[in-house]
């Protein structure tokens, strides 16, 4: 154990990380990963007291990620900084997500800390599916995901100002505690027994999920070995590929024991209809494409790096994430089948 440094406080022979957006899916399950494997990690937060039980054992620190000085303050003495923030409600990625980037990586490169942001598959076009290796070409059809490359290129040109950076792109969310995604905005409902699943997909479309516990160890595996990291480094999440997006109901009714959960689809004249009056309705029409079309992510080179990919088998993936969203009760049903031995993508 460490011990604290009397004129800075911090503790001296601990690793600490601070991590932006840890209310967040990924920003809160990577502090619990970083908690678990022994760091000590503060979180930036403009209102700490409203949140501050909402994840025991961290260090809150009242700032704004858009002030540079509350960000740098923030990471004084940090290792690691994860980027986790999104402008609040989807909205404001013009105004926001920008700066908040650039904040944090002042403060990454002030402290040779290793730069953490977990990346999305909406900075790809159509022209990069169906299997997306990290070098494919970022041709995104949306307004938020041309904002994404930009960031990205900032990170990248950072590289040659002495900033370290690792990108991991993952599709799309779920986990007991995933934050905004479909799986908790659309293929369920929070708090409810699932009686059917509303799928915003066709029939025959593969789909990427990202299991926020397996991609926050795969991303804490490779803060392990930040030696072999390039200055910019990108990798690639495999996740839980499903060729159909059936399969995803189907781990639902296994999970919850119920084989007759209905599937349904997405009405999607209704979100057009409500998108000039609803942000999140735009937002869902912008990314309608990634479920029109296979996207598949290419994680090839993850694995020759770590030699596997932390990988939860499905059903308990689900099971555990619908218990954490209140729609499943602790105990296991009776007629589940247990889960397999994690294996690699």
């Amino acid at each position: 154990m460490g011990h604290v440094d009397e004129a800075s406080g911090r503790a001296i022979g601990v690793k600490t990380a601070l991590v932006i957006g840890a209310t967040g899916g990924i920003g809160g399950e990577m502090t619990r990963t970083l908690l678990r494997r022994g760091w000590r990690v503060t979180a930036l937060h403009r209102a700490p007291g409203n949140v501050r039980d909402k994840l025991p054992g961290i260090d809150w620190i009242a700032g704004d990620a858009m002030q540079p000085e509350d960000v740098k303050r923030a990471a004084h003495g940090a290792r690691l900084i994860v980027h986790a923030a999104n402008p609040p409600g989807y909205r404001d990625w013009d105004r926001l997500a920008r700066p908040m980037l650039r904040n944090a990586m002042a403060a990454a490169t002030a402290n040779d800390a290793r730069l953490l942001f977990p990346g999305a598959v909406y900075n790809f076009g159509i022209a990069a599916l169906p299997l997306v290796g990290e070098d494919a070409p970022q041709q995104p059809r949306t307004r938020k995901g041309r904002i994404r490359v930009e960031m990205e290129e900032m990170l990248r040109d950072g590289a040659r100002h002495g900033l370290r950076s690792l990108v991991v792109r993952a599709g799309d969310f779920f986990g007991p505690q995933p934050g905004n995604n479909w799986f908790s905005q659309c293929l369920v409902k929070p708090g409810r027994s699932v009686t059917r699943v509303t799928y915003p997909g066709p029939a025959g479309i593969g789909h990427s999920w990202a299991y926020l516990p397996d991609l926050a160890e795969t991303m804490m595996q490779l803060v392990e070995r930040d030696a072999e990291l390039a200055a910019f480094d990108v990798f690639h999440f495999a996740g839980h590929w499903l060729p159909d997006g059936s399969a995803m109901t189907d781990a639902i009714r296994a999970a919850t024991g119920n084989p007759a959960i209905a599937q349904r689809s997405l009405f999607w004249p209704a979100i057009y209809a409500a998108a000039p009056f609803v942000t999140l309705c735009r937002e869902m029409l912008e990314m309608r494409y990634l479920w029109q079309r296979d996207l598949r992510l290419d994680n090839g080179k993850l694995l020759r790096l770590l030699g596997r990919e932390p990988h939860t088998d499905l059903t308990e993936a689900v099971r555990r994430t619908l218990t954490g969203l209140g729609c499943l009760s602790s105990d296991l049903p009776s007629n589940m089948t247990a889960p397999t031995t994690p294996v690699a993508s």
